[in-house]
């Protein structure tokens, strides 16, 4: 069976399964070997009822105490027993099966596997698997089962079925990293490394797969990196710019001092405009740190000298913020230039017209999402494309908008605080700056790590705070192992809320499987505070701002990496009133006591960065990967610094001896990556 053929060849994928695989980004057989599990169960031996924690996946075994109950509940039936041991009683808890009743009630002893949350009735165990009789659980015990990325219709076990399948289409002839360098890293074979990336017989054996893969994912991105850069390096600057007057008195009208950092920044960006070859640059600056204000002083210089500038956001109603402000500044500034908004949801007769203004060059500032590369937008002369970290300019955009006029500079902006040595690694073709210091007139945000015993203390603060004119977040991890249930999660507790906090007070929800109109509206929404309570998943870290919010509250804070809790906490803090960010904790554990008092005393996300790396290590392979840092398979930019900078090295002899990768011991990696290259070009979400 050959790798390239459609999964529609395996056995048991028939037409909607296959549209199902596609839906997660899975056409050919090779796609299928790749797809990584983004977790595992761990099947232990049962622990007693007594050693129980809040927050975590557990196995218990015992026997039915009482009677099995069901209730109807407001939107479903809750069946409820009390689960026995030697130890103590924990309640049990499942929802819309009613039938369980007659099942269980046979007697003997039932193993349940599920997670343990607090109710006000205490610990209770939400809709465990069962395990009836106990010998099913013995099948499992002491293994390690997949568990893959789904979409709603796509089952678990297909997936599993389908691997296992292509699994037996691989051999050591599909290893593109050279003998000579899987040796010196002593790295196992490469069909036993797929095999034990999805089916491992132990942590260690997941753990010698994994640093395999993760290697040769670094190392893959860093060579297309290095190999684009020379191509970039050879692009001549067409565009001619000039210092003018009007952006030195801009800067001296603003109510505030642009900070050291700042204007350090802005004069590289400005020598790049001005100098021999297109920019490429990425400024990277905390949360909070001012790099709005350097796009539009680069959107500005670009407009001044008679060019046109971009501004591309991930969400339209980011867009229709940052518009709003960039026609106040240009409004309040006197300064002579037309911004323009672009968007998707605009109607045809606004779109006609936008389109005409940006053609004609009377807009100079064009603000807008994907809209912004369509065919029908043609430009008078743009120089200048800022976009952020989530949405890097690839080439195919570049192209679009190059064959409407030159090539236009880029201007990369990140809030990702990962230390500059690995920003260089990763943002291989873009020179890197970094805004390292914080507006003096900020306030920092105050910070509390608590356990659940506080929850109700929580949401008094927050109706406090309500009751003042202001607004809060409430962030919700993906309990479940599906997103569909993620979304259930996020209505649940906005629900809860909703009924703990009182009719006058409104809550919202937001979660990954809206579409991105509802989410906008949504946003749109809570800025105009007629939404006072946020209850969201993750999907918040890019938002707008929203100055008005000062609470932040993050349920099972242990379940997430410190970077993106600090980019959530980034999403407080933006006004001008005092603002708090509440840690919740189910775990007890001394380690996670030690990672979120890092949170608790430190709003420095370097800092918190470097001590992340610190305390994060190659032992740490099943926990929560941080987000927004590339988009990576399964590497880990913090967990697996010391392998990114391994592969950086690698890659840095493997240039120096064979820049084009001409050697026949490069053929595979070079193919991969000319491949690889095309993808990173290419690939936007926009």
């Amino acid at each position: 069976m050959d790798k390239k053929n459609s999964i529609a060849s395996l056995k048991g994928i028939g037409e909607k399964t296959e549209a199902l695989f596609h839906k997660v980004g899975v056409y050919r057989i090779g796609d299928l070997i790749r797809y990584y599990p983004r977790g595992f169960e761990m099947f232990d031996d049962p622990i007693p009822i007594s050693e129980a924690e809040e927050g975590r996946v557990c196995t218990v075994a015992g026997s039915v105490f009482g009677r099995i109950s069901v209730s109807a509940g407001r939107r479903r039936q809750v069946t409820a027993l009390n689960l026995k041991d030697l130890t103590g009683t924990m309640k049990v808890i499942w929802f819309n099966m009613p039938f369980l009743r007659n099942t269980l009630g046979k007697g003997g002893v039932l193993i349940l596997r599920g997670r343990v949350s607090r109710r006000k009735e205490g610990l209770v165990l939400e809709h465990p698997e069962i395990y009836y009789p106990a010998a099913k659980y013995e099948e499992k015990l002491h293994t390690m089962q997949p568990v893959y990325p789904l979409t709603a219709g796509l089952t678990n076990n297909t997936v599993i079925k389908a691997v296992k399948q292509a699994l037996a289409c691989t051999d050591d002839s599909d290893d593109i990293l050279p003998e000579y360098l899987s040796a010196e890293r002593a790295f196992l074979p490469y069909r036993t490394s797929v095999e034990k990336m999805h089916f491992p017989g132990s942590r260690a054996d997941f753990a010698a797969a994994r640093q395999r893969f993760v290697y040769e994912e670094f190392l893959t991105f860093i060579l297309s990196l290095r190999r684009m850069r020379e191509e970039d390096n050879r692009a001549e600057n067409t565009f001619v710019f000039r210092d003018v007057p009007e952006t030195d008195r801009f800067l001296a009208e603003l109510p505030y001092r642009l900070t050291g950092a700042q204007m350090r920044v802005w004069e590289e960006i400005k020598s790049d405009m001005k100098g021999q070859h297109v920019m490429s640059r990425l400024v990277q600056g905390d949360v909070g740190s001012g790099k709005t204000i350097i796009a539009f002083l680069g959107l500005l210089f670009a407009g001044l000298n008679g060019y046109q500038g971009a501004m591309m956001a991930p969400t339209e109603v980011l867009a229709r913020q940052h518009y709003e402000n960039i026609s106040g500044m240009l409004k309040r500034h006197h300064l002579p230039l037309k911004a323009e908004l672009l968007t998707g949801s605009m109607t045809a007769k606004q779109k006609r017209e936008a389109y005409e203004r940006i053609e004609s060059g009377e807009a100079s500032i064009i603000v807008g999402t994907h809209a912004l590369i369509q065919d029908k937008a043609v430009y008078h002369d743009l120089a200048l494309v800022v976009t952020d970290e989530q949405h890097r300019f690839g080439v195919r955009q570049r192209e679009a908008l190059a064959g409407k006029g030159a090539k236009p500079h880029i201007l990369v902006m990140s809030a990702t605080p990962i230390p500059r040595t690995l920003a260089i690694i990763l943002y291989g073709d873009l020179d890197v700056s970094v805004i390292d210091e914080m507006p003096k007139d900020r306030l920092p945000i105050k910070n509390c790590v608590v356990n659940t015993d506080y929850r109700e203390k929580a949401y008094a603060f927050m109706k406090k705070q309500i009751s003042a004119g202001r607004q809060c977040y409430v962030i919700c991890p993906m309990v479940e192992e599906s997103e569909s249930m993620e979304a259930e999660n996020v209505i649940d507790y906005s629900r809860m809320l909703s009924d703990e906090l009182g009719n006058d007070i409104t809550v919202g929800y937001l979660h990954g499987r809206m579409k991105q109109q509802e989410k906008d509206e949504i946003m749109s929404t809570f800025g105009k505070n007629e939404i006072q309570v946020l209850v969201s998943t993750t999907v918040i870290e890019v938002g707008i701002d929203v100055p008005n919010a000062t609470v932040m509250m993050i349920e099972n804070a242990e379940r997430f990496g410190l970077a993106q809790l600090h980019q959530l906490r980034g999403r407080v803090g933006r006004g001008k009133y005092q603002s708090y960010c509440i840690f919740m904790t189910a775990s007890r554990s001394e380690e996670t006591k030690e990672r979120l008092d890092i949170l608790n005393h430190s709003n420095d996300g370097f800092f918190i960065a470097s001590e992340d790396l610190r305390l994060r290590g190659p032992g740490d392979l099943f926990g929560i990967r941080q987000s927004g840092i590339l988009d990576f398979k399964i590497a880990d930019v913090f967990q697996d610094a010391s392998l990114l900078k391994t592969a950086s090295e690698d890659a840095s002899k493997m240039l120096s001896d064979d820049p084009a990768l001409e050697k026949p011991c490069h053929a595979k990696l070079r193919r991969y990556v000319d491949g690889k290259m095309q993808e990173i070009l290419l690939e936007t979400t926009l």
